[in-house]
């Protein structure tokens, strides 16, 4: 099987889809630290020749950093009334972030009815693939504020490798605030145990404890995991890394760093 930075190296088009958990300080704060870091990173995968795309969650955390509370209320107005004034934030971010590198980020909110009607499916091709020849940052969030149940894709790792498959991406990489894949959930487990690459993804879900999930995001082990399988479909592999460890991407690009690699084996 390949190896970590091999993939990444072959790679020209990729999908970094960021978590909330990643973008956070344990106690649920907004941590412009790890943004700038990863800005970094990404505009040093630009000097290399790859193209980036951002799947970013965060809209709420940041609405709360912004109106100074911490109360996910169970109250639908509230939550996207929250997540209405944190996507300012988050953007405002992003941009300022990558602002020392001279590179333009753009703002794309989605739903699930987009990924399903052709006409705005289009759309959303013809405005990504522009923005990516004119040299600008796609960031890519659910349009929260307006998502019902009904349209709601329900989270960034389902809609990041939506956004893999449409755009045809080499690799999609994960960040989020564990090294990978463990075969039991590691911050109950000492004893548990990284898995480096998975070839069988319905083995892996067959064999190991997916039920945790995290306090700040939507999605747990699970949705990572149904997302390779998902990007499996269609040739794309898929890295999950630590992206609270600093300078995590550009290690694996030099086969410092540690992660799962979900590829499918040949």
């Amino acid at each position: 099987m390949k190896h970590i930075e091999d993939v990444i190296s072959n790679s020209k088009k990729i999908v970094i889809k960021i978590g909330s958990n990643v973008l956070s300080t344990p106690e649920g704060t907004v941590d412009r630290e790890v943004i700038k870091d990863i800005a970094a990173q990404i505009n040093t995968l630009i000097d290399r020749n790859k193209q980036v795309i951002i799947v970013s969650s965060g809209a709420g955390i940041y609405g709360v950093g912004a109106i100074n509370k911490w109360s996910r209320r169970n109250d639908m107005n509230y939550k996207q009334a929250l997540c209405a004034i944190g996507q300012v934030e988050l953007m405002m971010a992003w941009k300022e972030s990558f602002s020392p590198y001279d590179i333009h980020v753009a703002q794309m909110l989605l739903t699930g009815e987009d990924f399903e009607d052709p006409h705005r499916t289009l759309n959303i091709r013809n405005a990504m693939f522009t923005l990516i020849d004119e040299g600008v940052i796609p960031v890519i969030n659910e349009n929260d504020s307006v998502s019902v149940d009904e349209i709601k894709i329900g989270d960034n790792d389902t809609l990041g490798a939506l956004t893999a498959s449409l755009w045809n991406a080499d690799l999609m990489i994960i960040l989020s605030d564990i090294d990978g894949v463990f075969d039991k959930d590691p911050k109950t487990n000492e004893d548990a145990q990284l898995i480096a690459a998975v070839d069988d993804i319905d083995k892996l879900l067959a064999s190991i404890d997916t039920s945790g999930k995290s306090t700040f995001g939507t999605g747990g082990i699970r949705t990572k995991i149904e997302a390779a399988h998902r990007l499996s479909g269609f040739g794309i592999p898929m890295l999950l890394l630590n992206g609270t460890r600093e300078n995590i991407i550009v290690d694996s690009c030099e086969g410092r760093g540690c992660g799962t690699l979900f590829i499918e084996s040949e």
